[in-house]
């Protein structure tokens, strides 16, 4: 039988934090994630939460440790009795609660608490290289406050091949967007988009300006260089027409049943 984890995580909002948790407790097996509707999370915080459920899930689902995902309208305690076997109950130690974990206990299910420490850096793996029949797709942008918005950008320039993407450094995004600029820092921002299903690799700019990407693009040999509407510029077309890359521009789609999102709205300024 194959182990599983289950977590109970809103996800609201979601966070490097919120990530790494989900990679840690990937390792004690097969992950699923609970994701409370809207109306337990009231429950359970006194307000609303600021995404709704559906987009929460859609978050849950991009995440590459992530097996399987449901919305539920229950706490986990009252599932405990059928959750014995190979699973295992897995929380944050912020989240660790003595109740909880007797009731685990009592219904012969192992209870796991990932401490902060554990949680505290950011990983990177290389992945293999594509196969060399796979065209190789690159997108560039800072990724300040990654949303369901920039996750669905993702999925549609991975249909065209195995997806890497350049998230401008620390240095060009103040240089680029101004002081206040970026909000995360760079290896933050890389984890984060490299953690997505969409992504086959993620690395750091090391150029500057609109093409601070260039010596990555160099490294990588794509076909495509895909941009959205907001991130079209010219410098980026005369890259792609001096060195044979076909640019291709995305509208700005929400994925299907889904709020349009901005960082800029997100971040306030």
């Amino acid at each position: 039988m194959t182990k599983r984890a289950i977590v109970q995580a809103s996800l609201d909002n979601l966070r490097s934090d919120d990530v790494r948790f989900l990679q840690v407790a990937a390792g004690h097996g097969a992950l699923h994630v609970r994701v409370p509707s809207d109306d337990l999370v009231a429950e359970a915080t006194g307000s609303r939460p600021e995404f709704p459920a559906a987009e929460r899930l859609f978050l849950a689902k991009s995440i590459r440790w992530v097996e399987s995902t449901s919305i539920v309208d229950r706490f986990v305690t009252d599932e405990l009795p059928g959750l014995a076997g190979d699973t295992t109950l897995v929380v944050r130690k912020e989240d660790d609660d003595p109740a909880l974990g007797a009731a685990a206990r009592a219904a012969n299910v192992p209870y796991r608490v990932v401490s902060s420490a554990a949680r505290a850096e950011f990983p990177v793996e290389d992945p293999a290289p594509p196969p060399s029949d796979v065209p190789r797709v690159v997108v560039t942008g800072c990724f300040d406050w990654l949303h369901s918005g920039h996750i669905r950008f993702f999925m549609d320039a991975a249909a065209l091949g195995a997806l890497h993407v350049v998230v401008g450094s620390d240095r060009n995004v103040t240089l680029l967007k101004g002081e206040g600029h970026p909000l995360q820092r760079e290896e933050e921002r890389r984890y984060m988009v490299g953690a997505m299903t969409a992504v086959h690799s993620c690395l750091v700019s090391t150029g500057s300006g609109w093409m601070d990407a260039e010596p990555e693009i160099d490294m990588i040999k794509p076909t495509y260089y895909v941009v959205n509407e907001d991130g079209d510029q010219p410098e980026k077309r005369e890259f792609c027409e001096a060195h044979g890359l076909e640019y291709v521009v995305l509208e700005r789609i929400p994925h299907e049943g889904l709020p349009a999102r901005s960082s800029t709205d997100l971040r306030g300024f």
